[in-house]
């Protein structure tokens, strides 16, 4: 090892040291959503006290700043505690997709899936399969970081390739492009649910805005979701590959570090994560799994082939009054019900057919279990909801979104350039909030009503936050799946620390970005729809 090389490593230690000591130094996010409740009750109560109001463009009446520590403002915060909290909208529509997602998650459906889609895949399609589960594995949540990396690397290994390009692939591939996917989840419903809980902040915008649903972003998704799966198989096949060739990193598992085979850590939510890293992987099916993926594949065919015949019949009570499905209908309110009756039907089914569940018994033990894994967000929701009821009702929110608006339309900068700035912004705050949840409560708050009132739908500015919010997530020591990345990268390299991490992960977060951003450019520039009956711009106010 040369000594130029050292002193690169160090150097990469030291800014992975400082920015590793920066985050540290942020509260956890339930208390981070404390400080910014208490900041924004302090600056809506001098406000209130100063007179401050706001004339909101199309509102007939001013809007005037209420302080929470006003008598006004301490009788509504304590009659209102639980309908903050209950109406916080992402609890409606996440909770039941994550139980739906919980039963073909625990039956094993998800999880045979994936190890059927790289088991099957040839040599020199690996990598991009690799890409392209990394990239929709977010329909996994965090289970995708732990389930994929190592499953990555046994499939790699067995085709007689590098087993720590797949190791690296799967992760960058997850991460880097998580908020992505062929199929809606629970992200998409949690961001939904978000966007619209700060929409009443300007009536306006939400008057005019078109609806935010699960599948606001859909077709984007669809496409982003391949784009980035082909950029991530070349760079593993490409990049990574030939790098671990020529550095001479083993090929097979080294002699352990000393300490016990298991990592602890926290996921960005607060819970603890215990994975044996020491545990070996199977990608191979029984013949049980294989049974159960046919049957359950099956049914999620046959329950999609008798929802698209009862939406396409004449007269669906599904269709709107002129007869079709856009801007708003019956189906579109309808799409928590639609992916969560695909999932626990396959799931279901699956289990069934691959023995592992007994029968329907065992449906509600498989919920509980789902519910568990969620009872950290259930937390953080408490807090995140009496947030944005409070930035709702004391008009900060309305303030803030006039007087950057006119600020933009000052500068000139009302164009895509601004959203270039915004996702910028967001990757920058990734590096310290990795929280999806947190972060675009916050950034919701006040990009979307004050892009709103420039002219850009809240769909669009939702699918700008995806790109900041995702593709720099892997480069950040905030990232908790990040030490259990290091763990198992240690089994062939047990020399290996973050900035063997780092020169693996770096490769990947410029071209995503920028693959990704160029990719919204087309759809801005082409005026192309994000999803059913979500365009790019509020035209009545677009300025």
């Amino acid at each position: 090892m040369t000594h130029g090389t050292v002193e690169k490593r160090t150097l990469s230690d030291r800014l992975l040291s400082g920015l590793e000591a920066a985050g540290n130094k942020l509260p956890q996010p339930f208390n981070l959503f404390l400080w910014l409740f208490g900041i924004v009750g302090v600056v809506g109560t001098i406000a209130a006290w100063a007179g401050v109001s706001v004339q909101v463009p199309g509102a007939e009446e001013v809007t005037p700043v209420r302080g929470l520590f006003t008598g006004e403002g301490l009788a509504w915060f304590t009659a209102n505690l639980g309908p903050n909290y209950l109406g916080f909208p992402p609890l409606v529509t996440v909770l039941p997709i994550l139980l739906a997602i919980g039963i073909a998650e625990k039956t094993g459906f998800l999880s045979a899936a994936i190890r059927a889609a790289i088991g099957s895949a040839p040599r020199w399609l690996l990598p991009y399969m690799v890409g392209f589960l990394g990239v929709v594995g977010s329909i996994m949540a965090d289970s995708v970081f732990v389930i994929l990396p190592p499953l990555a690397a046994l499939a790699f290994a067995a085709v007689g390739r590098h087993p720590v390009a797949g190791l690296l692939g799967g992760f960058a591939a997850a991460g880097a492009g998580y908020s992505t996917s062929i199929f809606p989840t629970s992200l998409d419903a949690l961001f939904a649910g978000i966007t619209n809980a700060v929409l009443p902040t300007v009536p306006t915008v939400e008057a005019a805005a078109a609806p935010v649903n699960p599948v606001s972003n859909y077709y984007f998704n669809i496409v982003a979701a391949l784009l980035l799966s082909l950029i991530a198989g070349f760079i593993i096949d490409k990049v990574i590959e030939p790098r671990l060739v020529r550095t001479g990193v083993p090929t097979t598992p080294q002699a352990s570090d000393p300490g016990a085979p298991t990592t602890h850590t926290i996921d960005d939510e607060g819970n603890e994560v215990v994975v044996d890293t020491a545990a070996e992987v199977n990608h191979a099916l029984t013949a049980d799994e294989r049974r159960g993926l046919v049957m359950g594949g099956l049914a999620v065919l046959g329950v999609g082939v008798v929802m698209l015949a009862a939406t396409l019949v004449p007269f669906s009570p599904w269709r709107n009054e002129a007869g079709g499905f856009l801007p708003r209908s019956p189906l579109l309110s309808s799409i928590v019900f639609i992916v969560f009756t695909l999932f626990a039907v396959g799931g279901y089914v699956y289990g069934r057919s691959a023995r592992t569940i007994e029968g329907f018994n065992d449906v509600p033990r498989l919920m509980g279990l789902a519910l568990k894994d969620m009872i950290p967000f259930l937390v953080l929701a408490f807090v995140m909801g009496q947030f944005i009821a409070l930035f709702n009702w004391s008009g900060i929110g309305s303030w803030i979104a006039v007087a950057g608006a006119d600020g933009l339309e000052a500068t000139g900068l009302t164009g895509f350039g601004v959203i270039v700035l915004f996702i910028l912004l967001c990757s920058l705050l990734n590096l310290f909030i990795i929280s999806g949840s947190a972060m675009w409560t916050i950034m919701a708050a006040v990009f979307v009503p004050m892009f709103g009132l420039v002219g850009f739908e809240p769909a669009f500015v939702q699918a700008a936050f995806r790109i900041g919010d995702s593709a720099t997530q892997v480069i950040t020591p905030m990232n908790p799946y990040m030490i259990v990345l290091l763990t198992y990268l240690r089994r062939y390299s047990p020399q290996a620390g973050f900035g063997s991490l780092m020169s693996g992960m770096v490769p990947f977060v410029v071209p995503f970005w920028l693959g990704w951003l160029a990719l919204l450019f087309v759809f801005y520039s082409l005026g192309l729809p994000l999803g059913p009956g979500n365009d790019i711009f509020i035209e009545e106010l677009r300025r």
